[in-house]
């Protein structure tokens, strides 16, 4: 369970989409799998993705030489299209994601509760790396 004393960690990233189709990318399991990792030495190589309040997420992701792997699931308790998810880990921690459209760019705010086992600057630059990952895949299609 998150330690809630820790602050959240927000990341965030500005894209030059409008909002329902950086909406599209973030939710569609086709898209997750092309940009939902942190690095070139890994790969997203299985999503599923029940949009709704109730309805669960899984991305699988791996290191591509096969040394390490892990689900990343939740279930969303608030789905608002083109604006808001907001969704708890299987261990407990709350995640929010929020898309601000304006003059035709989409800022996109991430807002997760630290675990307790790495350092929040880490956990900040791994979840940074992954946005950085979905503007670069979003912006070349």
């Amino acid at each position: 369970m998150a330690n809630k004393k820790n602050a959240k960690i927000t990341v965030q990233s500005i894209l030059n989409l409008p909002a329902s189709k950086a909406w599209e990318i973030w939710t569609k399991p086709e898209h997750i799998i092309k940009w939902n990792f942190a690095g070139d030495d890994w790969h997203c190589p299985k999503a599923e993705n029940d949009l709704r309040v109730g309805g669960k997420f899984m991305s699988r992701m791996e290191a591509k030489d096969g040394s390490f792997g892990f689900d990343f699931e939740g279930e969303y308790d608030l789905v608002n299209a083109n604006e808001r998810i907001e969704y708890f880990l299987a261990d407990g921690r709350r995640v929010k994601i929020e898309f601000r459209e304006e003059a035709g760019k989409t800022k996109v705010i991430e807002s997760f509760d630290p675990e307790n086992e790495n350092s929040h600057d880490m956990q900040k630059q791994g979840w940074q790396m992954i946005l950085d990952n979905y503007k670069k895949y979003a912006e070349s299609l």
